[in-house]
């Protein structure tokens, strides 16, 4: 069996906000840590039936680049929920209205504006 290591490193200031993160994985071509401004990190519980979630972000994460952030998030998971659902058509449906709902915010946020 195959294993692989996901690392990250958070560097918080006086007030525990992120200044920094750093990530780097021992399964990718290039193992060197990797700098992020943030992060969604979430875990399914099996017991507890929940998710466990770290939403972080640093100082200077700029906010057009969160809604950015945001945003491509929101598509992926769509993408991943089509992947495992495996070919339900109900779940096909739902990601349409998901994706519908991520054109309606991509357009109010102004993200999408100006590019090709």
């Amino acid at each position: 069996m195959k294993k692989a290591e996901i690392k990250l490193q958070v560097e918080l200031d006086d007030n525990n906000v992120p200044e920094m993160i750093q990530w780097s994985s021992s399964d990718g071509e290039n193992s060197d840590e990797l700098p992020a401004k943030a992060m969604f990190l979430a875990l399914w519980d099996s017991q507890y039936k929940n998710s466990m979630r770290i939403d972080l972000w640093t100082k200077d994460m700029p906010y057009d680049e969160m809604k950015r952030f945001f945003y491509e998030t929101l598509q992926t998971l769509g993408d991943s929920f089509l992947r495992a659902s495996g070919g339900d058509p109900m779940a096909e449906s739902v990601i349409g209205d998901l994706r519908d709902y991520c054109a309606h915010y991509a357009d109010k946020m102004e993200i999408l504006e100006g590019q090709n």
